[in-house]
């Protein structure tokens, strides 16, 4: 049986040309290799599984490499990884600025990469703030952190700070495209959409939940399998909920929203999203707006046709009721029965307008 690698380790980015969705701070890092312009303490933060430690160690192949560098070599004598969230105490940090005086045996820098930075002791900031304001000039340093308010000021105040941001929905799932590309896997475009919205950011995410789903359904991947493997709500499900409110069919709705139930979801996870869902129709009513809708091509169609059948009340009234429902339910006694009764107000507000309507005339 061959061995498999995972996704996130097999597609790993080794220039920074294959770093998704980081191209301000990859810009600036080159920019500084090329015009000698970097500095020797740097402090990568920002998300988990965004590319910090990836792009550490990318700039620190490049700034040892020449135009003789073979592009197999990874300068793996010249790059020192310490985890602190492991290697917290003052003594591992002196053993290193006891190693920083040495000059690197190949190449011109010898580079440290320090993981979770923000997990050394209060004792071991203090030893590393002299290394780190004044290193010799073989060596630079590249502190990564998912928690930069927890670094002390006076190492802050000693690094360049790169701030690296959540990973866009459109460029994870482009990312995902090609990956599924690479491995002749048939996947539908709203299945690699969900897949993107549930790794919230993160690249490394969404690479993990891609593995997962492709184990479960094999070569063709669509967007029935992603939603059954995640146990996330369908789309559907809200475009179906949508038609029982716009028709006033409080017993179809009520019966609906017992299923979900049934199926193991829960109550809040399911009115939270048809908030968004009504957010998202609202989106499609304004061309300008229509690029803020986050789905799929052929959801996408579906939106701007249902979004037809609504009016501007209706959605705004649908959102506040369905948020006041979102901001009740973790005090609410019963969490079904207020769930249920949003539900009825939401069914009953054209209902509501047209009994006014004929009482009037």
């Amino acid at each position: 049986m061959e061995h498999f690698v995972v996704s996130a380790r097999k597609y790993r980015p080794q220039t920074f040309k294959d770093v998704v969705g980081q191209q301000a701070i990859t810009n600036t890092l080159l920019n500084a290799i090329e015009n000698n312009h970097l500095a020797q303490a740097l402090l990568f933060t920002g998300p988990r599984g965004v590319g910090k430690t990836t792009c550490a160690r990318i700039l620190a192949k490049m700034i040892n490499s020449d135009e003789n560098t073979n592009e197999d070599e990874d300068f793996a004598f010249n790059i020192f990884e310490l985890d602190a969230a492991s290697n917290n105490g003052v003594d591992q940090i002196r053993e290193l600025t006891d190693q920083v005086r040495i000059p690197p045996q190949v190449g011109k820098y010898k580079v440290y990469i320090i993981d979770e930075v923000h997990m050394l002791s209060q004792a071991a900031f203090n030893a590393f703030l002299k290394t780190l304001e004044e290193p010799p000039k073989h060596c630079i340093f590249i502190l990564a952190t998912t928690e930069k308010h927890k670094i002390i000021p006076t190492i802050l105040s000693r690094c360049q700070i790169f701030d690296f941001k959540r990973i866009t929905v459109s460029d994870a799932k482009d990312y995902l495209k090609y990956i599924a590309k690479e491995q002749d896997i048939d996947a539908e475009d709203d299945a690699l959409h969900i897949i993107a919205q549930k790794a919230d950011g993160a690249m490394r995410d969404a690479l993990s939940i891609f593995d997962r789903v492709v184990s479960f359904s094999g070569k063709n991947l669509t967007r029935q399998a992603v939603t059954e493997n995640l146990n996330v709500l369908d789309y559907e499900t809200y475009f179906t909920s949508t038609d029982f409110i716009l028709q006033n069919k409080i017993p179809d709705l009520l019966i609906q929203f017992n299923t979900i139930l049934s199926k193991g979801f829960d109550g809040h996870h399911y009115i939270a999203g048809l908030a968004s869902h009504f957010r998202d129709l609202m989106v499609c009513k304004n061309p300008a707006t229509i690029p803020l809708l986050e789905v799929g091509e052929d959801t996408s169609l579906k939106y701007m046709e249902q979004s037809q059948k609504t009016t501007h009340t209706f959605l705004m009234e649908g959102i506040r009721l369905a948020n006041d429902c979102d901001l009740k339910y973790k005090t609410s006694k019963n969490q079904r029965l207020l769930v249920e009764l949003t539900l009825m107000q939401l069914a009953s507000i054209t209902f509501d307008g047209e009994k006014k309507i004929l009482s009037t005339s």
